[in-house]
């Protein structure tokens, strides 16, 4: 990669941490706006499912209009939203603006996400694809793991600061990608050219579609619940979860910086996707079998770096099944995650109401579906080959 492609790249990822860091923001002081302002747990809940939801609406429409028009213009308007965004929760007072905040904020990532993976995409060649997609999902990971500790220590100023300081970073990464970000070359992208469904929803396009979205919606599914399944049928304290989560990032930077690229060059990341599928269901039956607080603990490791493997490998493969489009191409991979994003959840705590195992054993099930599919999979690529 040259100087530039290297430079956009950097960019890329710190804007993808950026929007993740402010997507998690919320997460320590949603207890405290909720008594602040005397808000229902429906209120807070419905609040924070408008981000998933705008984002969902919007990402393939904005995904193709950045095939369109190009990327920088729509990831630069992004981070604008991104920064608007923040500022309005800062200065909210009224439960009508900060569910006005969340959507934005959900515009804004499915403006500045997608279009950087695609970005991403048309940067690089398919050799080097996998390693900076990598990089791009950790900085996305980081975000995540980081956003509630630098959250909750900046509220000890003001439950505010956060987002005051989110929105100060916006303006200056807005302003630094207006400047130093240089757009791919227009020809790389069909400006007039309609989308034909037909030969663009290839079998192959479908299934890696319906992937993503299960993974997402098993992560979820899995995710949503943790704390409460740990703590309520193996006792587990507060500070165990915290440093089972602490572990988890840890593993999740690790192998997706520095395992990621190695293991989709050692084993293609059809295998990986497979393998990960395999894991995490074997795993999460584990969970519900142990008889220990290590088992438990080693088993949930696994299960979420299955995970964080899982999707980055989808999306490497997503983005060479085609060399145009790959705004759309992402824009429909962050639109069905928001999808699993919500479902994911509301499944998990209608099932757990019923048996705290049960839905472990749902996403366990849907796990091992995914295996086999992605056996099948394998063979028809390798009899394509032959």
């Amino acid at each position: 990669m040259n100087k530039e492609t290297k430079r956009a790249i950097y960019i890329l990822i710190f804007g993808n941490f950026l929007i993740c860091l402010g997507i998690s923001l919320v997460i320590p002081v949603e207890p405290f706006i909720k008594k602040m302002y005397g808000y229902s747990t429906t209120d807070i809940g419905i609040m924070t499912s408008l981000y998933a939801f705008a984002q969902f609406i919007a990402s393939p429409i904005i995904g193709r209009a950045s095939d369109r028009i190009g990327r920088k213009s729509v990831i630069v308007c992004g981070l604008s939203l991104y920064m608007i965004s923040e500022a309005i929760f800062a200065l909210s007072n009224s439960l009508w603006l900060f569910d006005i905040s969340r959507i934005i904020g959900g515009l804004s990532a499915a403006m500045f996400m997608p279009t950087s993976m695609a970005m991403a995409a048309d940067l690089t060649d398919k050799k080097n694809r996998a390693k900076v997609i990598g990089w791009i999902s950790a900085a996305f990971s980081g975000g995540l793991i980081l956003g509630p500790g630098i959250g909750g220590m900046l509220a000890n100023f003001s439950i505010k600061t956060p987002f005051w300081a989110a929105a100060v970073l916006g303006l200056l990464s807005m302003i630094f990608t207006l400047i130093f970000l240089v757009d791919e070359p227009v020809a790389k992208i069909p400006t007039t050219q309609k989308v034909n469904w037909h030969k663009f929803l290839t079998p192959m396009m479908i299934i890696l579609f319906a992937m993503i979205f299960i993974s997402s919606f098993g992560l979820q599914g899995f995710e949503s619940i943790y704390s409460i399944y740990v703590n309520q049928v193996f006792k587990f304290s507060m500070a165990t979860i915290a440093l089972v989560l602490t572990l988890n990032g840890i593993s999740s930077l690790f192998f997706q910086i520095v395992m990621f690229d190695w293991l989709t060059q050692k084993l293609g990341e059809l295998r990986l996707i497979g393998i990960c599928f395999l894991l995490g269901g074997v795993c999460t039956v584990w969970i519900t079998q142990a008889h220990s607080h290590l088992e438990v603990i080693v088993a949930t490791l696994i299960v979420f770096t299955a995970f964080d493997v899982l999707r980055p490998a989808i999306t490497t493969l997503l983005t060479k099944t085609s060399q145009a489009n790959q705004g759309l191409i992402n824009g429909l991979n962050m639109s069905l995650t928001s999808v699993g994003n919500v479902v994911g959840p509301i499944m998990s705590g209608v099932l757990m109401d019923l048996n705290p195992h049960i839905p472990y054993v749902v996403v366990a099930i849907i796990l091992f579906i995914s295996f086999v599919i992605t056996l099948i999979v394998q063979k028809f690529a390798r009899s394509q080959v032959k």
